[in-house]
């Protein structure tokens, strides 16, 4: 009896403090790893720091002169590790800075990041290089994916500047469109990629921008955000209305820098431009944002009418993509599918678009279309997003880099009330005021009202 008694006080607060543990791990892993990942990670990793570079083939035999140290002190001589410097804890991992030796090079350690996990027990590990012959590792110590928490500190506050999702490694996806113009975003239904949408609408509302929408889906994406439109067409007549407007708002722009350009020869340097962001602040034009979503609807044609229509229509998202940078004019392109059997202009209209985003898709073509033609290897990727993850991505350039991001969630209710509450930003395009949508009437709360209209008794 005193034995079993025994068991009980022991085992009974192990038991309780792994259970304890296993939840914690389960709903906050923030806490978990801040509790009990971060000690042990930090202890195994210096603890086989030496022999796991060892084992990995990432030491350098050692200088003539440390081995006639060694030698003289009567210690072992052995190959040399890259020399680390310290360890840096995060919310979800750590950080660790080391200095190849001579003749390794980045590639050396990022091609060994999959045995670096395993050996020291984290989900996860990146490379980056961050000066000639200095890269940093950033340790993840769990699935930051799985349940999506951006970081407090995300980036400083810029003009077109936008956190949208969360890469793998737990650094903020960052839509930039001062850096790339141009993006495709694919996705099949119920696949994330409104939600990207939503993100995007409501990181650009309270800035300075003027935000037009293509919603040819009869306006059910964009409409909750007509607060915030400066113009919206909802099926391809209005878009073809629409296109025009915006072609002859490039033109006028352009214009107004050749304007600027013609100056007399002693003008500085400084104040000769090539593009809308060299004008003068008090010149320059609001930049323009096109959302265009479910592309697809702009390239089907029943009649002979209406393939003329689309040849025109293509042919000015074409020019938008190809020129609208330099006059500040942005195009984000949604859809499910986009490829060349849309017909004429779409395979030119993918090259000019720089970003993609590939959520998940219904076949391996369309992530081939989204990925394929900038990092063929992050076509595996794009086809391996499972249905029960909405808003995973894979997100690439044409630099040839690609990542895995998730976008948080975001009710449309939410998304909706940010865009009233920045309605006053919405800026003077005296082009775009008939395209302007009708705000709709928020819904009064309290008592609905009778489904069955009253008659009276008597007239």
């Amino acid at each position: 009896m005193s034995e079993l008694a025994t068991l009980l006080e022991v085992g009974g607060p192990a038991a309780a403090l792994g259970a304890g543990a296993a939840y914690v791990r389960a709903r906050h892993p923030r806490v978990h790893w801040s509790t009990f990942g971060f000690p042990i990670s930090t202890v195994r990793l210096l603890g086989s720091y030496g022999s796991v570079m060892e084992a990995c083939g990432l030491t350098t035999a050692p200088t003539r002169v440390r081995v006639l140290a060694l030698k003289a002190t009567g210690r072992k001589v052995r190959p040399v590790p890259p020399r680390m410097r310290g360890i840096r804890p995060t919310s979800t991992g750590l950080r660790l800075r080391l200095r190849l030796a001579p003749g390794q090079e980045p590639h050396d350690i990022a091609a060994s990041t999959e045995r670096l996990r395993h050996a020291w027990g984290v989900h996860a590990v990146y490379v980056t290089s961050v000066k000639p012959g200095v890269v940093e590792l950033r340790l993840i110590g769990f699935d930051v994916l799985r349940r999506v928490r951006m970081p407090r500190k995300v980036v400083r506050p810029r003009l077109l500047k936008v956190p949208v999702a969360l890469r793998e490694d737990a650094t903020p996806f960052v839509r930039d469109y001062r850096v790339v113009p141009h993006q495709l975003t694919l996705g099949a239904t119920l696949s994330g990629k409104s939600m990207y949408l939503r993100h995007l609408i409501t990181g650009l509302a309270p800035q300075p921008v003027a935000l037009v929408g293509i919603d040819c889906k009869r306006g059910v994406e964009l409409e909750p955000f007509a607060s915030r439109l400066s113009a919206l067409a909802t099926d391809p007549e209005q878009a073809a209305e629409l296109l025009p407007v915006l072609i002859k708002e490039m033109e006028d722009r352009y214009d107004l820098i050749k304007a600027r350009q013609g100056v007399a020869s002693g003008t500085p340097d400084e104040e000769i431009t090539s593009d809308l962001w060299g004008l003068p602040e008090h010149e320059r034009p609001v930049p323009v944002v096109l959302f265009v979503d479910e592309v697809a609807e702009l390239f089907l044609v029943a009649t002979k009418k209406d393939e003329e229509r689309r040849d025109e229509m293509v042919t000015q998202l074409i020019r938008l993509a190809q020129l609208g940078r330099a006059a500040g004019i942005y195009l984000e392109v949604c859809g499910q599918r986009f490829g060349a059997e849309l017909g004429k202009g779409a395979t030119m209209l993918r090259a000019q678009l720089t970003g993609r985003v590939c959520h998940r898709v219904n076949d391996e073509a369309s992530a081939k279309m989204a990925l394929g033609d900038i990092a063929p290897e992050a076509v595996s990727a794009a086809c391996a997003i499972a249905p029960e993850s909405p808003g995973l991505a894979v997100a690439g350039d044409s630099s040839g880099g690609w990542s895995r991001i998730r976008t948080p969630y975001l009710s449309l209710g939410d998304a909706a009330e940010i865009c009233r509450q920045s309605a006053g930003m919405v800026p003077d395009l005296p082009a775009l005021n008939r395209f302007r949508p009708a705000v709709p009437a928020r819904p009064v709360s309290g008592t609905p009202a009778p489904v069955v209209r009253p008659r009276p008794l008597a007239d």
